[in-house]
């Protein structure tokens, strides 16, 4: 990925200042002399699904809990529904969800008490908002009595889901909601957030599955406080630098260090059971056949496939 595409494709995300849901402009936060993240840049419009995707540690917790208004920016300015994050706390707090990664609900308390808890914190009657959470909620029914510390992770997701949505707020804000919970589980709770975009809400997700990024309208990847692509995930795709090939063969391990050790070999990673390179110019693939050949490596298929969002993530990365 060239200088050049890098400016390009991030000048492009200032692509509408009208309902702006969130707004960030240079913001910096450190813990201590580490910096968690750095002039960070960042415009949500009304309606958007906006995903982010980063490793462990990149900044986008600490990018939540500032526009939470749970910590303050070092410097820089931060905006959620046209109000700053640092002077108008007390309004921010009222107007959106927020569900952290880890499960914070009272886990000595019951279903039904969390979410009469929550209802009452923001001044709120559950039967007039029942509406917003029924099909979320409804599987916790037979289990309202059941303390939340016993649920599965599937139910814990749900009610947790159902507490940050029961005031009507107007950005959700969710922090790697999914992490732990079944296959099932992760399909159902992103097709409940397919159902909240479709009624007009703004939803402000991380995770670190794909196939979840790929359902995002927008996505910004992060890595060590700094933005590093943001766009549509077909728009991001599209910018891979390089035709990318995958290989299996009878050892992937070996065939991994094998290729790392050339330098016709511009970049390589395991990819599930099989590995995802790109190569120098003018370097075929039959160059890697007879490479790992020449070192017993065998069985070996080489095709080319389209790159994925994790495909570009890592080539940011190298």
């Amino acid at each position: 990925m060239t200088a050049g595409s890098k400016s390009g494709c991030l000048a492009n995300y200032f692509w509408s200042m009208n309902n702006s849901i969130v707004e960030c402009r240079s913001v910096s936060k450190k813990y201590g002399d580490i910096p968690a993240l750095i002039d960070f840049d960042i415009n949500i419009s009304k309606g958007e699904v906006f995903g982010m995707i980063g490793p462990d540690g990149a900044g986008k917790t600490t990018l939540f809990r500032i526009l939470s208004s749970l910590i303050l920016p070092d410097s820089g300015r931060a905006e959620v529904l046209g109000h700053d994050v640092v002077r108008d706390y007390r309004y921010i707090r009222k107007s959106i969800g927020f569900m952290p990664g880890r499960f914070s609900l009272y886990q000595d308390l019951t279903v039904e008490e969390n979410l009469k808890f929550y209802a009452s914190v923001f001044g709120v009657n559950i039967r007039d908002n029942y509406h917003l959470i029924k099909d979320i909620y409804a599987p916790l029914e037979p289990f309202a009595k059941r303390r939340a510390g016993k649920l599965s992770g599937g139910m814990k997701q749900k009610l947790a889901l159902s507490c940050a949505l029961i005031h009507k707020p107007l950005l959700l804000i969710l922090d790697e909601p999914t992490t732990g919970v079944d296959a099932v589980s992760r399909k159902e709770f992103w097709d409940h957030l397919g159902s909240l975009r479709k009624d007009g809400m703004t939803i402000l997700v991380s995770t670190p599955y794909m196939d979840e990024a790929q359902r995002c309208g927008r996505l910004a990847m992060i890595q060590k406080g700094r933005l590093l692509d943001i766009g549509k995930p077909a728009e991001i795709q599209s910018r891979f630098n390089g035709t990318l090939f995958q290989l299996t063969s009878s050892d992937r391990y070996a065939a991994l260090l094998i290729c790392r050790k050339s330098d016709k070999i511009s970049s390589v990673h395991a990819f599930g059971q099989a590995l995802h390179l790109t190569l120098a110019d003018g370097v075929q693939t039959a160059y890697i056949e007879n490479l790992l050949i020449n070192h017993g490596v065998t069985e070996i298929v080489i095709q080319e496939v389209p790159p994925s969002i994790e495909d570009c993530f890592m080539q940011y990365l190298m």
